[in-house]
């Protein structure tokens, strides 16, 4: 057992669109224009904000999650990315207690809670009085201890600030950092999936540098520091003993405009294991990079960038020479569509893709099955045979595509669907590679056989 002091702080969150997006990027900003070395984490399988704390903070966010995590794992894990930080900021995820289902776990509360964070919330109090105040109390008591230790208020205006903050602290004996007033000069672009990603922002460093200036002319930083240095030492075990050198190879992972979403700790986890990383855009580049003996295709926007993708022949051209050869491929979500035979973007128009798989990914106006699921085939596979924790979110569906996987959400409703072959991984599921150590080692081990057949 290990004991470190850690500061460490929490913004989350009364639902999704408080805007503790906007006010965490605010505090990091404000933060690191004070020159500390943050180390930012995110609650939950998002991929998109942690790319923005990775833009402000120079360091990579990466994910805590109570369904691919055991508290001991991810207390480790938190350990790990605090190595030379000053602090860490965590972001939550939907509202405080929203987790798997109907429960807590994986919430923001159950991560604040297993890594003994103070919490601040977010909270946009238009159209309320003392209402304000009741809901911030149901919040802080809704389950004991609640770790709320703090509020910020949201798109208020600087002349309310006073009356909020008086009546808030008055009522519920919370303290006040501060607020940040409504401001259409730093707000973020959206598209289905969430925030459009960092390398399509506009004017996005503007933005943050605005940000910074109000967070330090509104938010009580010096407070936030205190708050973040009160959390204490924090206990952990060394739970990982797997992940350790088994290879030497070549890994091309897909990182454009088009292919972005990606776990952070997936990506450490297969530099640990052996793999070196070799980036590549399948908008833009001419073919795979050379002397590679694995394909990793995270998921992203390719029905955004369809026409571009489809008209890169020589890509998909090398793409499929690769798949003759059997080299591994890992291909999740948007990287399962891109080896399909083709895909229907929103407006109908239909692109040719590499047509390594049979389907058509075709757009929808809704929500296709999302969440957290379990997958598990009888075939002989990548990741193995056994039952894998996942995650699903997308705005599409493959028409006629393989059905090797079962797929199943804890409510019991299940579907098939994805490929799974001894040197492939395509399906809509992204995987967690910390929740399941056979499937790096399996991707890894898969890559080496290349490597010595060549």
């Amino acid at each position: 057992m290990k004991k470190d002091f850690f500061p460490r702080l929490m913004v989350c969150g009364t639902g999704s669109g408080c805007g503790k997006t906007t006010v965490t990027g605010a505090i990091l900003q404000a933060f690191r224009q004070r020159g500390i070395s943050l180390a930012p984490y995110k609650c939950g399988p998002d991929y998109i904000d942690p790319m923005f704390h990775r833009e402000i903070t120079g360091n990579v966010s990466v994910n805590l999650d109570g369904v691919f995590l055991s508290p001991e794992k991810m207390r480790e894990i938190f350990a790990w990315h605090m190595e030379g930080k000053q602090a860490a900021v965590i972001e939550g995820v939907m509202g405080y207690y929203d987790g798997q289902g109907s429960s807590d776990r994986a919430s923001s509360y159950d991560v604040a809670r297993i890594t003994g964070t103070p919490a601040v919330l977010v909270v946009r109090p238009g159209g309320t009085a003392l209402s304000a105040a009741a809901m911030i109390q149901g919040y802080r008591d809704f389950r004991q201890p609640s770790m709320i230790s703090g509020i910020i208020l949201n798109d208020i205006r600087e002349g309310m600030y006073a009356y909020y903050k008086e009546m808030i602290e008055a009522e519920t004996g919370l303290k006040v950092y501060g607020f940040l007033p409504k401001s259409a000069e730093v707000a973020l672009q959206s598209r289905h999936l969430g925030l459009v990603t960092v390398r399509e922002q506009e004017n996005l460093e503007k933005k943050l540098r605005m940000l910074g200036t109000m967070a330090e002319k509104y938010i009580d930083l010096d407070g936030l520091m205190a708050l973040a240095e009160s959390a204490g030492s924090l206990s952990y075990t060394e739970a990982f003993t797997e992940f350790k050198k088994t290879g030497d190879v070549r890994l091309a992972v897909a990182g454009d405009r088009a292919f972005c979403f990606y776990y952070a700790d997936n990506l450490e986890c297969l530099r640990r294991l052996g793999a070196e990383l070799v980036f590549f855009s399948p908008l833009e580049d001419p073919g795979l990079p050379e002397n590679i003996q694995g394909i990793y295709l995270g998921g992203g926007y390719p029905e955004v960038y369809a026409k571009k993708l489809s008209e890169n022949i020589s890509m998909l051209t090398s793409m499929r020479r690769a798949a003759e050869r059997k080299i591994p491929v890992l291909a999740e979500c948007g990287g399962y569509m891109y080896l399909s035979q083709e895909i229907q973007d929103a407006e109908g128009k239909i692109w040719p893709m590499a047509g390594i798989l049979s389907g058509r990914a075709r757009m929808t106006e809704s929500l296709g099955p999302f969440g957290y699921v379990r997958i598990q085939t009888q075939k002989e596979s990548l990741i193995g045979n056994q039952a894998v924790p996942a995650h699903e979110f997308h705005y599409s569906m493959m028409e006629n595509e393989p059905e090797d996987f079962e797929i199943r959400k804890k409510t019991g409703r299940g579907w098939r669907g994805g490929a799974a072959l001894p040197w492939l991984y395509g399906a809509y599921p992204h995987l967690y590679f910390y929740s399941c150590p056979e499937i790096p080692i399996n991707f890894i081990q898969a890559m080496e056989a290349v490597k010595h057949d060549d």
